[in-house]
C-alpha cells in the first residue's frame, strides 16, 4: 500500500471487471476508498472483495449509467458513504460490433445510452458536486476504435463522442477546481476485445499483427494511466486524451 491517494475517495463506473475493475483496484492500493458501480452486483461485489482482500477500501453500488436519477443516485451514495467525492473514473461501456448499416436502433441506443450518455450525466452530476467541494479529477474512458475500424462504426462514434465532450467540459470545469481528461485504450487483454469463438491466444496473434508493441495491453497497465492522470502529478494536465495503445495509431 502507497499514500499516493490516501484520504480520497474515488468513483469507478464499470467496476466490476477489465480495466474498471484493474483501475479500482489500484486507487485502494494507494490508499483510496473506492466505490464501484455497475448494473450487476455479483462483479462488483468481487471487486470489493478483492480489494478488501489487499487491504483497501471499497464498497458497491449498482446503478445504469444511462439513467439520469440512478447517476444522481450514485454520486450523493459515493460521497456520503466516505464523506466526499474526489475522483471519478467514468468508464462503464457496452460494445456490439457490426456494420454501420447492419446496426439495428436498439444497439445503437443502447451503446448511446452507455458510453456517450452515461458519461455526460457522470460528468454532470460529478463536476456539480465537485465544484462546490473544493474540486476533483474526472478521468473518462474513449477507446482507438475512433479511428475507422471496420465493424466498429457505431461504437467509436460514440466514443469519438466522449473525447469531444472531454475536451469541452474539461475547459469549462477547470475554473471551478474540476480536472478532466480521456484515456483511449487499445487492444486490452479484457473480454470486450475478444471476437465471437476467438481464443487468448487467437487474440494475440490478430493484435500482435498490428499492433507495433507486439502485444495485448494489460487493464493494468490503463489503470496506471488513469491513477497517474488523477495523481497531483498531473496537475497541469487538462483536457487531454491519453492513448494506450501500444503505438497502434502512432
Amino acid at each position: 500500500m502507497t499514500a499516493r491517494f490516501t484520504g480520497k475517495v474515488a468513483l469507478v463506473t464499470g467496476g466490476g471487471s477489465g480495466i474498471g475493475r484493474a483501475t479500482a483496484l489500484a486507487f485502494a492500493r494507494e490508499g483510496a476508498a473506492v466505490v464501484v458501480a455497475g448494473r450487476t452486483p455479483g462483479p462488483l461485489e468481487e471487486t470489493v472483495r478483492l480489494a478488501e482482500k489487499e487491504g483497501g477500501t471499497a464498497s458497491a453500488v449498482t446503478a445504469d449509467v444511462s439513467r439520469a436519477a440512478d447517476v444522481a443516485r450514485l454520486v450523493a451514495t459515493a460521497a456520503g458513504r466516505h464523506g466526499g467525492l474526489h475522483i471519478a473514473f467514468n468508464n462503464a461501456a457496452v460494445l456490439a460490433a457490426g456494420p454501420v448499416t447492419g446496426i439495428d436502433e436498439a444497439t445503437w441506443a443502447a451503446m448511446v445510452g452507455t458510453n456517450l450518455t452515461g458519461v455526460w450525466l457522470s460528468l454532470k452530476e460529478e463536476v456539480a458536486y465537485m465544484s462546490a467541494h473544493g474540486g476533483g479529477v474526472i478521468v473518462n474512458t474513449a477507446s482507438i476504435g475512433v479511428t475507422a475500424v471496420p465493424g466498429l462504426g457505431a461504437y467509436g462514434a460514440t466514443k469519438a463522442g466522449v473525447v469531444a465532450l472531454t475536451k469541452a467540459a474539461a475547459r469549462e470545469a477547470v475554473a471551478d477546481g474540476v480536472r478532466i481528461n480521456v484515456v483511449s485504450p487499445g487492444p486490452i487483454a479484457t473480454a470486450m476485445s475478444m471476437r465471437p469463438g476467438e481464443t487468448e491466444a487467437g487474440r494475440a496473434a490478430r493484435v500482435g499483427e498490428r499492433v507495433p508493441a507486439g502485444r495485448v495491453g494489460t487493464p493494468e497497465e490503463v489503470a496506471a494511466a488513469v491513477l497517474w492522470l488523477a495523481s497531483s502529478e498531473a496537475a497541469f494536465v487538462v483536457g487531454h486524451e491519453l492513448t494506450v495503445d501500444g503505438g497502434a495509431t502512432a
